[in-house]
């Protein structure tokens, strides 16, 4: 069985910092590239972060260029969303999935691609 379990979001003051995590099961992380995507009320799903197979290459929305590190441990299975400099407009719920687009951010649907989402984690940046 294929899943992803989000953890580490939670309610933090703006300036602060998160590191949410995202345990994989049934797959490795290493053989798909993996992404962290949010939601905020009344908005659509946007594309957050996305990191390659290698690890080498990433993406990220301009948004949270130089605040935000995608990485992931592949012995632990495990890909981590580090969130520095947070704003109130971070505020969302935030879901890893794979698989996702290095250039765009996007998810990747067809036949070829493992599409698998997590449950997702609320951050609230609020003081």
């Amino acid at each position: 069985q294929v899943q992803l379990v989000e953890s580490g979001g939670g309610l933090v003051q703006p300036g602060g910092s998160l590191r949410l995590s995202c345990k994989a099961s049934g797959f490795t992380v290493d053989t798909w590239t993996m992404g962290w995507f949010r939601q905020a009320p009344g908005k659509e799903r946007e594309g957050v972060a996305c990191l390659g197979m290698t690890g080498r290459t990433t993406y990220y929305v301009d948004s949270v260029k130089g605040r935000f590190t995608i990485s992931k441990d592949n012995a632990e299975n495990t890909v981590y969303l580090e969130m520095s400099s947070l704003k109130p407009e971070d505020t969302a719920t935030y879901t890893c999935a794979t698989t996702c687009a290095v250039e765009t951010g996007d998810i990747l649907r067809s036949p070829s691609h493992l599409e698998v989402w997590g449950q997702g984690t609320l951050v609230n940046v609020s003081s």
